[in-house]
């Protein structure tokens, strides 16, 4: 199996729980071994690539700004995408610059994924359940990509893919041992970067790096 195998139900659950005018939105990066994963809730219009109109990468942030202050306060992008990115529009990106941008997130060897894939014309709270949907896809995609570590994004993505109750603001630099298929992972939880939680941009840039150092750079000194 890859991760082109599970568009089909993603497809499917967009007519279910998503706008009917928009398409679901995937994830992107690299997709072999990447050192990270972040896993953010899910995707809204404000990504360009849901249009149906739109036939390149359907991947998460497309056509947006702020979250990309925070993979670049990570070291995470080039200044020159960067760059880009502050410069233009959202409604100005192409499919060869969202091209360019994901073959970025690649060299820095992280993947970029929602727990929900089901795009809406805005950003509403989801219920729980509508999430756990997905979760045995998710899981799939982390048996397909097998990550190093795996980062989640919030209170709610936290709770429902750990399977048990989680506050960020009390489990900062806490690891979780998930093991899925008989696989084991390593989660940690961090605040959410945008939107209503971008006033918590911060901790989540300060927590991320302290993950970094531990879990990837200190490993690949051994």
């Amino acid at each position: 199996m890859n991760l082109k195998d599970l568009t089909n139900e993603y497809n499917k659950l967009q007519e279910k729980f998503g706008a009917k005018e928009l398409d679901p939105i995937y994830n992107g990066g690299c997709d072999d071994n990447p050192d990270l994963c972040f896993v953010f809730m899910n995707p809204t219009r404000r990504n360009i690539a849901s249009l149906k109109s739109w036939t390149g990468l359907k991947s998460p942030w497309i056509g947006t700004k702020n979250i990309w202050d925070l993979f670049f306060k990570l070291n995470l992008l080039d200044k020159d995408i960067y760059s880009t990115i502050r410069a233009i529009k959202g409604k100005d990106w192409t499919e060869e610059f969202a091209q360019q941008v994901y073959e970025n997130v690649k060299k820095h060897k992280y993947f970029i994924t929602n727990l929900g894939k089901c795009t809406q014309v805005d950003a509403r709270a989801l219920p729980d359940s509508i999430y756990k949907e997905y979760l045995h896809l998710l899981n799939q995609e982390f048996n397909i990509i097998n990550p190093k570590v795996i980062i989640l994004f919030g209170n709610q993505v936290s709770s429902i893919v750990l399977d048990e109750k989680i506050s960020v603001s009390q489990v900062r630099k806490q690891c979780f041992i998930k093991t899925i298929n008989g696989q084991k992972y390593k989660f940690y939880a961090v605040y959410y970067p945008v939107g209503n939680g971008r006033f918590n941009i911060d901790k989540a840039i300060e927590d991320i790096k302290w993950i970094i150092n531990k879990e990837i750079i200190a490993n690949k000194k051994v």
